[in-house]
């Protein structure tokens, strides 16, 4: 079984800065609502927890400026 890393600190009311062993992410949002996510890695995630275990995603990469 690997050994992994895992912290979440909460720096403010509805704000989250999340490490692990290959990078880090700030999270925005209340406990149960829309919230929205900033990866070191680039990765930009927004979700939503809905009613009966359902919930909402959509992730999406930065593009550089070069990128057209």
């Amino acid at each position: 079984m690997p050994i992994t890393f895992r912290k979440s600190y909460r720096i403010l009311p509805g704000v989250r800065l999340n490490i692990n062993r290959k990078s880090w992410s700030i999270t925005v949002g209340p406990r149960n609502g829309p919230k929205r996510t900033w990866s070191s890695t680039g990765r930009t995630t927004t979700s939503m927890d809905l009613p009966g275990g359902f919930g909402w995603r959509k992730t999406g990469t930065r593009r550089s400026r070069g990128d057209s």
